[in-house]
């Protein structure tokens, strides 16, 4: 079994470390693939988390946006060692890189699943997480799934990977695709899928200054990542990349604090695995106060400051 280790600008992404430990349960020789700059740098702690072998290569040409690259070399190597299953994360870049791996091998691909019983069965939830269902792997090997974020929790058992240097494979008249600019879209503090506290909002903000009160709050409280509801990225109070639910990120923090958010089953799917959840809202009907662990029912503008004044006042933030 291998698995598909994301690598980001601080380093190896924690979801490689959660595949390893769930591809350890299912025993075998495990290997990890890493692509890009820096790749290398990843091996001992994948060696840590249960990797034999990384199959590693910190080629520029890698990390080309399209990923065409990144999949045409992982597609050589399947071919030449023929693992059973491949499992990656859920991110942008493993989305690509497996839908384009399952159009040149056929195999199967399999998107947010939440667990691997066997290597031919995967298990995921649907009907808005209120159904869970096992699904057989069938076709050409290796079954290629995606795992959804935070599914295992990671664990380190020691131990040391053998490195494998890849060699890069480009695809017959490739042309590479340029990258002109990035926007930096200002965010601050860990990323929804690492963050122990999300704070996140929706159309009870009323407006994109609504989510200063959130920041704020982030702020006080410390290495917390603020997340939205569908219907506020939709209103482009904040980006995509903050959506929580169905169509966007699933977070599983251990304290999740929803401020007018309605709890829409689209959205709850997307944070309903969260240890803790907070809500406040002014609609004491709202659904998510029936998810909740704590609910609170008032003015939020009136509610959020109050709560971001008593943190700083315990946290001295």
């Amino acid at each position: 079994m291998w698995i598909w280790a994301d690598l980001t600008s601080d380093g190896l992404a924690s979801s490689a470390l959660e595949l390893l430990t769930k591809a350890r349960e299912l025993g075998g020789e495990i290997g990890a693939v890493a692509f890009g700059p820096r790749a290398t740098d990843a091996v001992a702690a994948l060696g840590e988390h249960g990797a034999i072998r990384v199959y590693a290569s910190d080629d520029d040409r890698l990390e080309e946006p399209t990923s065409r690259v990144a999949a045409h070399t992982l597609v050589a190597l399947i071919a030449r060692d023929s693992p059973d299953v491949v499992l990656f994360p859920s991110s942008y870049r493993a989305r690509d890189v497996a839908g384009r791996v399952q159009a040149l091998t056929g195999s199967t691909v399999m998107a947010n699943a939440v667990d691997l019983p066997t290597i031919d069965r995967a298990r995921a939830e649907i009907l808005g997480g209120t159904t869970v269902v096992d699904v057989d792997l069938a076709g050409p090997r290796p079954h290629l799934v995606l795992m959804r974020p935070r599914s295992f929790e990671p664990a380190a058992v020691g131990g040391t990977a053998e490195v494998v240097i890849v060699d890069v494979v480009e695809p017959a008249g490739f042309v590479s695709a340029s990258v002109l600019s990035r926007t930096d879209p200002g965010a601050t503090g860990p990323s929804l899928d690492d963050a122990k506290v999300v704070v996140a909002g929706g159309r009870g903000l009323g407006g994109p200054e609504g989510f200063r009160l959130l920041e704020e709050l982030a702020g006080a409280i410390g290495d917390t990542a603020i997340g939205a509801s569908r219907a506020a990225v939709d209103a482009g109070w904040v980006p995509y990349a903050l959506q929580i639910g169905q169509t966007g990120a699933t977070v599983k923090p251990e304290v999740y604090l929803a401020a007018g958010i309605s709890g829409a089953l689209q959205h709850a799917v997307g944070m309903k695995g969260s240890r803790r959840i907070v809500a406040i809202t002014k609609d004491p009907e709202a659904p998510i106060l029936k998810m909740a662990d704590l609910g609170v029912v008032g003015d939020l503008f009136q509610v959020l400051p109050a709560l971001t004044e008593e943190v700083r006042r315990r946290t001295g933030r």
